[in-house]
Formats: structure tokens, C-alpha cells, sequence
């Protein structure tokens, strides 16, 4: 085998070559070709022919490793002056006394390929870092994103009529050659530390560098980032990935839905290891298949892991997945994580363009010692220095672990240079309106359009216009209004707050200091929590059933917000509310069908606390809202109101109200969101202030909403609920041959209520409180709760066109209640992986 000298130079170097069999001297197919530093992979043609990309920079040896099963391996030395590389395998002789060639059933018992994997796994534990008493290192990572697939013909359509100097900053994947135009880049630079005893771990950002969309919060886009490109841990049994979890190659269970194959052993200096194929038994169950590269030290440690998902599974969105991690033995003899590189091609369908998302990260300075702070892990896991944002050019060249290609390296200006142009901003600001709802004036922004119009039969036809300030206004002071109107009631509604942050940041950045005030005229459903419903968007106005009854409150409120690091927060508020009766509704103490109310109004005059702690939680920061994205972690709710005749209250009361959401993810099964509340009132209050579950009359199924319930049809003084939301993922749907192809998605779901009202809020026992709600007949529409729970479950199908879930959903109790239905149909737009 030559070796020559190798001279280094700053691009990457294409190499060209063929493959032959040195006896036949014929092409060899699929044989593997990797960089030393293992970044760059590919395989040869039908022809045996390759083309690889090598940065001479980023390599430590600058040498190919050729394999392939049934030949010897070659490592060969590359010198920039021989781009042209015709490369000769020897075959690998092995002595056969016989050869029996027979279709066999795959077995886990007498396969060398399953007990190497269980060797694997017994040792894993020791093998894992999470083993280590101590560690720290540095690390770099870069995320990209691009257009992918760009053709001379795509660079002339007349959508890029403007921005025809973006196709002088393209790049060329170095796997399969195809033409990229980058368009996102972000960078950090930082420093790890793991404790195994307590365990703690503290990541320190020390740099920070990333491409800024104007109109789109960024710091969303970069959490929103991080959960799709979570990290990636193969000793972990489960593994997150792209909003789902698929099991690890070497969990404890994994040869039960594993097939492994033994393929070739390979030699790398003093490194002895085995390659070694995996692949799901079902091709349509949420599992990895690829490469494990086995060590034979006697350790059984992962030196390489290559995983790719089957285009069978069911994924929306992902065209191509190709992740692979290297290992190095480091000064204590682990091998740790030195390389982690994540590619995803996304796109609406199998065929289209889409997008190319990479992420790569680099690991290195393993240190194995004490930290000898005991400070160190105070605060936040993940803490960014003030620091990390303004390093300069030079600082980053220096700290950089891997070099920038010169297209990489000009994302920043050629976007920066994209976002001055107007018909970008154009765009952008329709973007906006479509997906926000808010039409960008400059200091103010109109919105939301899906509030303009609605209607119900109350108020009738009903119009709001109204929008907030933005950024350019001020970002420590915020002022939103709107004015409505309804033409069958005949009155006007309006809005007007304003909030003041505390920080330095905008007034919707994480965390949150802030102190609002507002003052509303508006009707609400009874039930309704408008935090979480907004009754007046059009898409809600199509009701089922009787839909008359409301209040009309005149509200004011103060409350100041405070999130912290560790996200924990608290509201501290006070609320005065006057609140009447509409549609049929009424205010009564002896007969509710008398004509007139005994009372015209209720005032409610309360004092609040809402404790908040949502632990890692990562969300997407809208205008008006934040989607969160889910992960293993629960999210806890406290909320404490009392309410006093002392401050103009016309009842003394407290209420008490706990809740817990959480994701379980089941692997290849799906995933179940539960969430479990219970609450308390002490005092007495009349209906209106009493717990009335939030019921749905919408033909929309609502997730945390009774879809088969009606408005005002129970209330209670004390309960307790469960909601079970279980996405089975096409688990089953996935098996069935015509069905497969629709990539549908199994959902089922369960809820239940149970209930209570004291004798003491019970108005039959009380003639000072309020009647509950009757028809015109005198048939009660209102009910108290017995020894009986409200349930209700659905079977729904989802990821119908990748956007809709279709639900058929049963009432299983109170049947006899007036206008209610057994069964009933409902609709939801979801958006899913």
C-alpha cells in the first residue's frame, strides 16, 4: 500500500475514483468508502465509480478506509495532486469445507450476530458516560438548513427574479453531489460538565452565532430546532427523534424486534471492530436500521453507530435520515462521543425539493477529573454568557473545531442581504398575516383577522377591528385594543391593556418580568376559559345544540408575571369582574323562569396566585400565545383565588385548583398525553362562580374540552378529572397492506370526570343562592353530579392528508340529560411528524 506525502490546503478536496477487483479486475458496487475522520461516507456505483469531498483541515490522518464484505480492507493516503484514485481489492479467502445454500427463518438462538449484540448490551452500563464519576469537554455545533436539490431550471423560475445573486453562495452535498442553497446557520461553542453523584450537569454557552429572521421569533426557531435535533444517546433504550421515540438497536429488549447481521471485521491502526447490520423484524415499526460498529477489546463498546429510518415507517414530512456517531478511546480507556452528525431531507412529498437540515457536533478536551467548583452546577443547566453573542471573526476561527466552507461561512451575509430585499419583506409580512394573523403596519399591527368576523345567537353577526403595538413602538411597553360589535344584541364590546416589561428584552422574551393592566366589556361562555378558547374566531362559531346563555362582564385586571431560569413561574393578579346574565340566562333566588333578574349583576372582586413549573420546557413564542413542544418532562399548575366581602366581593370564598401534564412516550406504540386535575371551593358561591366544566359545542374536537358535554351542563364545588390522549403512531394501520400507503394514524381517548356540590353551594338547600338554569318547561338544563362520573372516550384517525384527525365520539354517562347525543363526529387540524 503507497503512501505519499499529503499537502494541506484550506477547501475541500474532490477525489474521483473506481473501484476494481484485482483478480477479475471488474467494478465492485457498494463498497464503503470513509474519511478518516469519518464525516465524510459514501459507496460506490453499479460501476464500482465514487466521488468524495475531504477537508483536509478537518482530517487528522487525510486517508480513505475502503471495505467491503469479502475482500481485505485498504486504507490509502491521499495527496493533493492525485484526485484520480483507481483502487484494487484483494479478495478475503476463507477455507469451506462445505457450502449449503438454504432459505432459512431468522432466529435469535445459535446467531453470532444476536450474541454479540447481548454482549453489548451487558456491558453498556459500563460503557455508557453517564458510568463516569466525572467529565468535561468542549464542544462545538453547527446547524444548517437548505434548499435542496437545485437545478438550472429551478434558479430561473420567476420567484427568484430578485434574488438571483443567493445561487453564487450555493453548495454540493458531499454524499450523493446534489446542488444545496443554504439559507439558516446557526453556531454555538460551548463548555460540558457531567456529575454522576449527585447527579448534575451544567452546559456553559461561551459562544453564540446565528442567522436572524426579521418578522419570525428566532429564539423559537432555535428551540423549535432543538426538538427536532435532539441529542441523540445509543446506549439510551428509547431514543427521541423527530417528536417521536423509537427504540435503541441496543435496549435490553431490542433482539426481540431487531434482526442483526454480522457483516465484516474491520482493522483501523490498533482498533479491531466488527460491522455489523441492523434492521426492524416489521419495516413499519417506529425502529432505526443501519450500522453498529462493535469493538472487540473485550469491552463492547461503540466505536461508530450509522442509523437511517425505513421509508415503510410512518413519518410525515422526512424524505431521507442519515445519522452517524463516532467514538473515541480517550486517556481512561472510554470510548467517548467525539463526532455526532444528523442529516434530515424534508419535504411535502417523497419526490419534492424540500429541505436539507443538518446538524454536526464536535467533541473534544475530554477531561476526567473532580471539578473542584462546588458552584458550578448553580442555576441553569444550560446557561449562555452575557459574553456569547458579540465574539468576533477571530474569535471564532480560533475556537471552531470544524472549518466553515466558504458557502457555510457566507450564510450570513447572503441572508442578511436577502432580508433588504422589499419583495422579501413582502413576503414575509404575508407570512405574517397567514400564519399569526397579524398584518404589520410598523409601530402597529392589525390582527387577529380569524376575530374579525363571527357568529352566535346572541349577539348575532358580530365584528371586532383591533391590533397592539409591536417592537418598533417600544419593546418594553406594550398596548393591545380592539372594538366589536354585535347587530343583534345591539352593544359594543372593547379592549384595552397595556404591559410593561421589566427586562431588558421584549416583552414576550423568556423569561418573562412584566406587569399588565387592562380593562375589558366582553360576553363569555359560561365554562369557557378564554385563555385557552378564543370564542370569538370564526372557525368556532358553528355550534351544535342550544347555544343562548352568557355573560356580559366588565372587567378589570392587574397582574404581574414573573418567570425565572428554571422555568418556574408565578402570576400575582387581582380581578374585579361585573358580571350580568344574557340570552336566556338569568339571576334568580326563587323562581329562574321569573321575568327580570333579582339580581342585575354579580360583582366578583378577587385576589390571585398561579404557580407555574414546566422543567426543560422549549415552546414556540407566537404573537398572542406559545405552542409548547413536548417532552419527558411534566408540568405542574397551582392556582389559588379568594375572593372577600372585605374588597366589595359579594361572597367570601377561596378555590383551589391543581393540575399535571405529561407526555408518556412508548416507543414504537406512540405516546399518551394525560393530564389530571382536581379542584376545591370553600365558601359559598351561586352557579355562576362554581366549577362548570369546559364543555365543547363545536364541531372541532378540542383535546382538553368535553366535545359531547353541553354548555352549563354540570357544575361542582369539588372534582377531580383524567384525560388520556393516545396516538398509537400507524401502528396498526402500518400492517395492514392498502392501508399503509394513507399513513393514518390510530388515536384513542378517554375522559372522565367525577364531581361533586356540597349541601352548602346546593341551591335547593340555600334560598340565598342563585337557581340553576331550567327550559322554558321548567326541565332542568343544569345538573349536579352524583356517585356517577361523566365519561366520555373517541376512536379517531389521524394524519388524514398529514393535516386532519377525524374522531367518533361516545357519551358513556347522563344520557338522559335534554339535548344530548350519544354519538357524535368531530374534526381537528394537527400538525405532526
Amino acid at each position: 500500500m503507497p503512501f505519499v506525502v499529503f499537502s494541506i490546503t484550506d477547501k475541500p478536496a474532490t477525489y474521483k475514483g473506481i473501484v476494481l477487483d484485482k483478480q477479475s479486475n471488474q467494478p465492485i458496487p457498494q463498497v464503503s468508502i470513509v474519511s478518516s475522520d469519518h464525516v465524510q461516507v459514501t459507496k460506490t456505483n453499479e460501476q464500482g465509480k465514487f466521488t468524495i469531498q475531504v477537508n483536509p483541515a478537518n482530517s487528522k490522518k487525510n486517508q480513505l478506509t475502503i471495505s467491503c464484505v469479502g475482500y481485505k480492507s485498504v486504507s490509502l493516503i491521499l495527496t493533493d495532486d492525485k484526485r484520480e484514485l483507481e483502487i484494487k481489492l484483494i479478495p478475503q479467502i476463507q477455507d469451506l469445507t462445505e457450502v449449503t445454500v438454504k432459505k432459512q427463518k431468522y432466529h435469535n438462538k445459535n446467531n453470532p450476530a444476536v450474541d454479540l449484540i447481548n454482549k453489548v448490551i451487558a456491558n453498556k452500563n459500563k460503557n455508557k458516560k453517564e458510568a463516569l464519576d466525572f467529565y468535561e469537554n468542549e464542544k462545538y455545533e453547527k446547524v444548517q438548513f437548505a434548499l435542496n436539490d437545485i437545478t438550472p431550471d429551478f434558479k430561473k423560475k420567476k420567484i427568484f427574479k430578485h434574488f438571483q445573486f443567493v445561487f453564487d453562495n450555493i453548495d454540493t452535498l458531499k454524499n450523493n453531489g446534489k446542488k444545496i442553497l443554504p439559507v439558516y446557520l446557526k453556531e454555538e461553542i460551548s463548555k460540558y460538565y457531567y456529575q454522576r453523584s449527585p447527579r448534575k450537569v451544567k452546559e456553559i454557552v461561551t459562544a453564540h452565532k446565528a442567522v436572524s429572521l426579521a418578522g419570525f421569533d428566532n429564539k423559537g426557531i432555535e428551540d423549535n430546532i432543538k426538538y427536532l435535533y435532539q441529542d441523540i444517546n445509543i446506549y439510551d433504550n428509547n431514543i427521541s427523534f423527530l417528536s417521536t421515540q423509537f427504540l435503541s438497536p441496543i435496549a435490553g429488549t431490542a433482539p426481540a424486534f431487531y434482526r442483526y447481521y454480522i457483516m465484516d471485521t474491520i482493522q483501523t491502526g490498533q482498533d479491531k471492530c466488527v460491522r455489523m447490520y441492523f434492521g426492524s423484524r416489521n419495516k413499519e415499526d417506529m425502529l432505526f436500521q443501519g450500522y453498529l460498529y462493535v469493538m472487540l477489546d473485550g469491552s463492547y463498546a461503540i466505536k461508530r453507530v450509522e442509523l437511517s429510518v425505513s421509508k415503510d415507517i410512518n413519518l410525515n414530512w422526512i424524505n431521507d435520515v442519515k445519522v452517524i456517531q463516532e467514538f473515541e478511546k480517550t486517556e481512561n480507556n472510554n470510548w467517548m462521543l467525539s463526532s455526532d452528525q444528523i442529516s434530515i431531507t424534508f419535504g411535502l412529498t417523497k419526490k419534492s425539493r424540500g429541505l436539507f437540515g443538518q446538524k454536526v457536533v464536535s467533541y473534544n478536551n475530554y477531561q476526567f477529573k473532580p471539578l473542584g467548583q462546588e458552584n458550578m452546577f448553580k442555576g441553569q443547566a444550560i446557561q449562555v454568557l452575557d459574553s456569547a453573542k458579540r465574539r468576533d471573526n477571530e474569535y471564532w476561527d480560533l475556537h471552531r473545531q470544524l472549518k466553515l466552507s466558504n458557502s457555510e461561512a457566507g450564510t450570513y451575509t447572503t441572508m442578511d442581504s436577502v432580508q433588504k430585499v422589499p419583495a422579501f419583506r413582502r413576503a414575509v409580512n404575508l407570512a405574517t398575516v397567514v400564519l399569526f394573523g397579524y398584518e404589520d403596519l410598523g409601530k402597529y399591527e392589525i390582527g387577529p383577522v380569524s376575530t374579525f368576523y363571527m357568529y352566535n345567537p346572541v349577539e348575532g353577526v358580530r365584528f371586532r377591528f383591533g391590533g397592539r403595538t409591536t417592537d418598533k413602538f417600544s419593546k418594553k411597553i406594550n398596548i393591545e385594543n380592539y372594538l366589536a360589535y354585535g347587530f343583534m344584541d345591539q352593544r359594543f364590546k372593547y379592549y384595552l391593556g397595556g404591559s410593561l416589561s421589566f427586562t431588558d428584552k421584549g416583552l414576550l422574551d423568556f423569561p418573562v418580568k412584566s406587569l399588565k393592566m387592562s380593562y375589558q366589556n366582553e360576553t363569555q361562555l359560561p365554562g369557557q376559559q378564554m385563555q385557552f378558547l378564543m370564542e370569538d374566531n370564526f372557525l368556532l362559531s358553528i355550534k351544535r345544540g342550544v347555544n343562548d346563555k352568557l355573560f356580559y362582564n366588565k372587567t378589570f385586571k392587574i397582574e404581574h408575571l414573573n418567570e425565572f431560569e428554571s422555568h418556574f413561574s408565578y402570576t400575582l393578579g387581582y380581578k374585579f369582574t361585573n358580571q350580568a346574565p344574557g340570552g336566556s340566562l338569568r339571576f334568580n333566588y326563587t323562581d329562574y323562569l321569573a321575568q327580570g333578574n333579582d339580581v342585575s349583576s354579580l360583582n366578583i372582586s378577587e385576589f390571585y396566585l398561579n404557580l407555574r413549573y414546566a422543567p426543560h420546557e422549549s415552546f414556540y413564542q407566537g404573537k398572542t400565545f406559545r405552542i409548547p413542544f413536548y417532552s419527558k418532562y411534566p408540568i405542574f399548575e397551582l392556582r389559588y383565588n379568594v375572593g372577600s366581602k372585605a374588597w366589595k366581593n359579594d361572597y367570601n370564598y377561596q378555590t383551589l385548583r391543581f393540575s399535571i401534564r405529561k407526555r408518556f412516550l412508548l416507543s414504537f406504540l406512540g405516546y399518551s398525553d394525560v393530564v389530571w386535575e382536581a379542584g376545591k371551593i370553600f365558601g359559598k358561591v351561586p352557579y355562576p362562580l362554581l366549577n362548570i366544566p369546559q364543555a365543547n359545542q363545536t364541531y372541532s374536537y378540542q383535546i382538553e374540552s368535553y366535545n359531547m358535554m353541553n354548555f352549563l351542563e354540570f357544575v361542582t364545588d369539588q372534582y377531580t378529572s383524567l384525560l388520556i390522549d393516545h396516538s398509537f403512531n400507524g401502528f396498526f394501520f402500518n400492517k395492514i397492506p392498502i392501508m399503509k400507503h394513507l399513513n393514518w394514524r390510530e388515536m384513542l381517548t378517554c375522559k372522565v370526570l367525577y364531581g361533586d356540590l356540597t349541601k352548602t353551594n346546593d341551591p335547593k338547600n340555600n334560598d340565598d343562592l342563585l337557581r340553576l338554569p331550567v327550559e322554558p318547561d321548567g326541565t332542568p338544563i343544569t345538573y349536579t353530579m352524583g356517585r356517577t362520573p361523566y365519561i366520555e372516550g373517541s376512536i379517531g384517525i389521524g394524519n388524514i392528508f398529514k393535516f386532519f384527525r377525524v374522531d367518533l365520539v361516545k357519551r358513556f354517562t347522563y344520557l338522559n340529560n335534554p339535548n344530548v347525543s350519544e354519538y357524535g363526529i368531530r374534526m381537528r387540524f394537527r400538525f405532526d411528524f
